[in-house]
Parts: structure tokens; C-alpha cells; sequence
């Protein structure tokens, strides 16, 4: 038992599939229970039914078919035209027009390809230092990760069996700080650049209001919708991706009929992933409950730690190594049916607990040696990853910041959602 557990280590350290290695590893748990490995198979399927499923798959590609789009180029406008004329501006253009982006694609790497081909240049020809303009684009790639429908927070209310309805209320104060503080930064460190981008018209925010008029309805379709109670969570991703293709197919027609199929392909290909790898992860959970390996755990954390602050520091450190070297899907269906229950001994609400596990995850895209960003930007700007590990410090640590103040002060995310 022994030699196959390091067996599997070994391999996943090799690059074996995740899911593999997940479901590998629950069937020699439930031999050892002796178990009948029928239960794998009841467990997997159990996925079907979780209500919430759909709208993974369906919030993707919505948030696909926009990266297609002249979206970005669309939103970038809007939001220049709202914050351009200041001093600084464009780096707020460029944190909020990343955050909008995130929340509805779920992968900062999209976002990164998508805006920064528009937002690295602009900021280059607008004056910005060009190491400030690298660690900008790189970082706020990642920010509209806690920001509805983001994928990872649907993800953690389906593995965690939280309201989805909540975590989205949860993480709006959190993201907005995290928007705060780095907008703060930016507008302090170019406050020498005196030369605006445009002058500040309301002819021109109304024009760009105007062009913006169908996707500006796409907030309002998925929280306003959910929270008035006209339909649920899967509903409003149904609705958003029937929204998205009415609008960028057939209205504007910015994305031919012909191309629908590849992205299909593309959105589905990533929450094919996410989707095999939550499947054995069910199963790997009912595994250790049945274990009882979570409360075997609390035990031993209960006998070094007595405190909620120690632990939330322990915490806290855990899992900015685990994002260094750990992508974020991977660690939400890995991570959190251990976690759970131990911070729930502390008595830490599972909503905040899911906010600080994003927030501090979503560093990882920052963070050597696996950040996903830093390489997407390498390849994409075409600079030394060296280089680009030194442009995003700053923001690194002014987002570690906020992440213990989201950590140390819950009433950033249980406000709105309680």
C-alpha cells in the first residue's frame, strides 16, 4: 500500500493526468476500507445531479465567445472614456477592464491575450514605464477572480456545498479592495504623468455607452436576475450564453456562425477538465469521509494550534505555497474537502473560508515557479520571465496585503452576504 501511494506521488510529480492520479488514488483508499469499488462509479455519476453543474460549462463559454468578440476592444473604450482624462487613468482603464473581462471568461490567461495586446501598447505609447506597464497587464489578469460568474467560485460552492448565491455576494467588498489598493498604487506611482489620455466628455462616455449597449445588460442579467429570484444560478449561465450569441452572432455579427464550433471546441476542452477532474475528486471526498481523514486531521491540527488567528496565519502561508505550485481548479477540488471541516472546528464560515482561499490562490498566478500569468506574459510580450518576476513584485505584495486584511477582517465577506 505504501510503495503504490508513493507510486502515485512519483508520477504525479511527472506530469501524470490529475485525474488519474485522484481517482487512482480513491480506489486504493476504498480497498483498503474494503470497500466495493462500485461505489467509485455511484460516486462519479452523483455529479449529474449537483444542480449548480451547468452553469460551468455554460458561463465558459459565454466568456469565450466575448474574448472572440470586439468586447474587450469595446470595454477598454468605455472605460477610458470614464477614466482616461486623469492623470494615471489608463491604469485604472486597464484593472478594471481586466477585473469585468476575468469575472466572465474565468481564466486570466485569456484576459492577458485579449486586453493586453490592446492595454500593453497603450500604455508604452501613453509614457508608462514599461516595467510598470509589464507587472499591470500581468497582474490584473487575475483580478476579477471573486468578482460573479467567476468559474473558481462556482467550483468551490459545488465542492464545498456552499450557496453559489452567497459566494457571489461574498467576494464584491474582497475584489473591490483588491481593485482599491492596486488603483491606489498606480495612480501614486504615475502621478508624474501629467499629460492625460483625452480630455474628460461626456460626448464621448455616451458614445461608448452606446456601443457597449449590449454587453452593459450582462451584470444585471446574472446578479440582478439571481437575487430578484426570477431564475437560479444555472438558469442566468443558460440565459447569458443564449444572451451572448444572440448579441455577438446574429446582431452585431462581430463572430460568424462557421467559427461557433471551434470555440465550442476550445470553452470545452477546459471545463472537459475541470468537469473529469470534479468528478473523481466526489469520490475521493466520499473516500476520506468515510476515513474519517478530515477529522483525523483537526485532531492533529487541534493539538498544535489552539488559536482561529494561528490557524488563519498557518492557513494563510499554506496556501500561498500551494498556488505557487498548484493551478487553482486543481487545488479547489483538491484542498477544500480537507481544509473544510478543520477551519469549521475553528469556526470559520465557509463563505469567507472560500474568499480567502481564491483570494490567496489567485496569487499563484503571480507567484514562481508555476504563476501562470508571469509565463503567459513572458510568451505574449515577449520578455525574459526573469524580467517579468521583477515587474509584477510590487503588485504581488500590495495583493498579499489585501489578502490578510481579507483574511484577518470577515466582515468584507459575510457583509453582503449575510
Amino acid at each position: 500500500m505504501i510503495l503504490i501511494s508513493l507510486f502515485l506521488i512519483i508520477i504525479a510529480i511527472f506530469g501524470a493526468p490529475l485525474f488519474a492520479v485522484i481517482a487512482s488514488s480513491a480506489m486504493l483508499g476504498f480497498h483498503g476500507l474494503d470497500s466495493d469499488l462500485m461505489i467509485m462509479a455511484i460516486e462519479i455519476q452523483s455529479i449529474a445531479s449537483m444542480p449548480f453543474l451547468a452553469a460551468i460549462p455554460l458561463f465558459t463559454f459565454a466568456g469565450y465567445i466575448l474574448s472572440e468578440s470586439n468586447a474587450p476592444k469595446r470595454l477598454v473604450k468605455l472605460t477610458n472614456s470614464i477614466f482616461g482624462w486623469m492623470p494615471g487613468g489608463l491604469s485604472l482603464v486597464c484593472l478594471a477592464a481586466c477585473a469585468f473581462f476575468t469575472a466572465f471568461t474565468g481564466a486570466s490567461g485569456v484576459t492577458i491575450i485579449a486586453l493586453g495586446a490592446i492595454l500593453y501598447p497603450a500604455l508604452k505609447e501613453d509614457g508608462y514605464n514599461d516595467k510598470f506597464n509589464l507587472g499591470l497587464v500581468t497582474s490584473a489578469g487575475s483580478l476579477g477572480l471573486l468578482f460573479a460568474p467567476s468559474l473558481p467560485l462556482i467550483l468551490y460552492g459545488v465542492i464545498a456545498k456552499v450557496s453559489i448565491d452567497q459566494l457571489f455576494l461574498a467576494g464584491i467588498l474582497p475584489g473591490l479592495l483588491m481593485l482599491f489598493m492596486l488603483s491606489t498604487y498606480s495612480l501614486l506611482i504615475n502621478k508624474h504623468i501629467r499629460k492625460p489620455l483625452s480630455s474628460f466628455s461626456i460626448s464621448k462616455v455616451w458614445a461608448s455607452l452606446k456601443e457597449s449597449v449590449w454587453e452593459l445588460p450582462l451584470p444585471l442579467i446574472v446578479l440582478g436576475g439571481i437575487y430578484s429570484g426570477f431564475f437560479a444560478v444555472s438558469e442566468a449561465a443558460a440565459i447569458t450564453a443564449l444572451y451572448v450569441i444572440i448579441v455577438e452572432v446574429f446582431i452585431l455579427r462581430e463572430i460568424p456562425i462557421r467559427k461557433l464550433p471551434q470555440i465550442i471546441h476550445s470553452s470545452m476542452i477546459l471545463v472537459g477538465g475541470i468537469l473529469i477532474i470534479l468528478a473523481v475528486s466526489i469520490a475521493s471526498t466520499s473516500y476520506m469521509i468515510d476515513a474519517e481523514i478530515p477529522q483525523h486531521l483537526f485532531a492533529i491540527v487541534k493539538s498544535l494550534i489552539d488559536s482561529q488567528t494561528t490557524f488563519l496565519i498557518l492557513l494563510l502561508i499554506f496556501l500561498l505555497i500551494l498556488g505557487a505550485i498548484l493551478d487553482i481548479f486543481s487545488a479547489i477540488v483538491l484542498v477544500v474537502p480537507l481544509i473544510l471541516p478543520i477551519a469549521s472546528g475553528y469556526n470559520i464560515d465557509p463563505v469567507h473560508l472560500g474568499i480567502v482561499f481564491l483570494a490567496a490562490m489567485q496569487l499563484g498566478y503571480l507567484t514562481p515557479p508555476v504563476g501562470l500569468n508571469l509565463f503567459i506574459a513572458s510568451y505574449r510580450f515577449e520578455k525574459p520571465i526573469m524580467h517579468v518576476y521583477s515587474a509584477t513584485f510590487p503588485f504581488l505584495m500590495i495583493l498579499m496585503i489585501s489578502v490578510i486584511l481579507i483574511t484577518f477582517f470577515p466582515q468584507l465577506s459575510l457583509f453582503l452576504s449575510n
